[in-house]
């Protein structure tokens, strides 16, 4: 039997923005299925490449812990683990999905390629990395999306947000470990943020909505901990509330295909439809700042 309640699939649920976007759907009544490598605190990564190794320190946050927060909510959890590397994780998230609660409603496509050559310089990348950055922030995003296509046709609709980067749409005049990212991210973010686009008119026949969210700069554990090295710090940075809420009034709203092939800006739409005051955001997003250029932002 189906589950009562909505059904959003949330990846990158550990921490950050997957979490925020994953407890303020919890408060909109949807169940969660939260997703990431990080199931337990503490755990880190290695990352092996011809080239180097490298390791991912263990940051504060995992999906026990994100779960007990839904669950607080009064909202249901169900972890699984998805590291977007291996596509039969992909499998395992629908399967189990559809095996313990029998919808999928929403998907949030959050997650994304974290290790080497993140903050390298091209000369220093090597080209297969190019290929994990491709996989993880692409095509295991798309697989995802093309799995629970024929279960979203059949319960005759659904949403598929898709988190964004403003590295794609622009660049930065800061070199790379001084504010400015590497290639392998900017490109395949590009990539990603043609898919709402291109499969918004695909799916409107099945009443499912494919939209965009730019989340902006926004505070997360990793920038507190891992990237001051590399010139970003939390000053001036979003809450992930920001994009949290601008997701789940995306989910709850009564025609969501009217979002469908856009892209959402969450800094502005939060403010537009009277979800934060405008006051009480960082002053590169607010009133402070309205009428002047923005530079680009991760």
């Amino acid at each position: 039997m189906a589950n009562q309640n909505k059904v959003a699939i949330v990846t990158g649920a550990s921490r950050g923005i997957g979490r925020g976007i994953a407890l303020n759907l919890a408060k909109k009544g949807f169940d969660i299925v939260v997703c990431a490598r990080t199931v337990k605190d503490g755990q880190a990564f290695e990352h092996s490449s011809t080239i180097k190794v490298s390791k991912t320190d263990a940051l504060p946050g995992s999906l026990e812990k994100t779960a007990s927060e839904i669950e607080a909510l009064g909202a249901k959890a169900l972890i699984v683990k998805l590291d977007l590397l291996d596509r039969g994780d992909v499998d395992v998230v629908v399967e189990r999905t559809m095996k313990e609660w029998g919808r999928i409603d929403v998907v949030v496509n959050n997650a994304r390629y974290i290790g080497p050559g993140h903050m390298d310089h091209f000369a220093d990348t090597p080209i297969e990395l190019f290929d994990q950055h491709f996989a993880c922030n692409v095509i295991s995003p798309l697989y995802l999306i093309k799995l629970v296509l024929p279960i979203m046709i059949d319960q005759g609709g659904g949403i598929i947000i898709n988190l964004t980067s403003g590295s794609g749409y622009h660049e930065t005049a800061n070199d790379i470990g001084e504010g400015g990212w590497g290639l392998g991210y900017s490109v395949s973010k590009a990539a990603f943020n043609r898919v709402a686009a291109g499969l918004g008119k695909e799916f409107r026949k099945h009443n499912i909505a494919v939209i965009n969210l730019e989340p902006g700069y926004v505070g997360t554990e990793r920038i507190a901990h891992d990237m001051a090295g590399f010139g970003f710090t939390m000053d001036a940075a979003l809450n992930v509330d920001v994009p949290g809420m601008t997701c789940a009034y995306l989910a709850t709203h009564p025609t969501p295909m009217h979002f469908s092939g856009q892209s959402v800006n969450a800094p502005s739409f939060v403010v537009d439809v009277g979800l934060i005051d405008a006051n009480t955001l960082p002053g590169s997003y607010g009133p402070e700042h309205w009428g002047l250029p923005h530079g680009p932002l991760v």
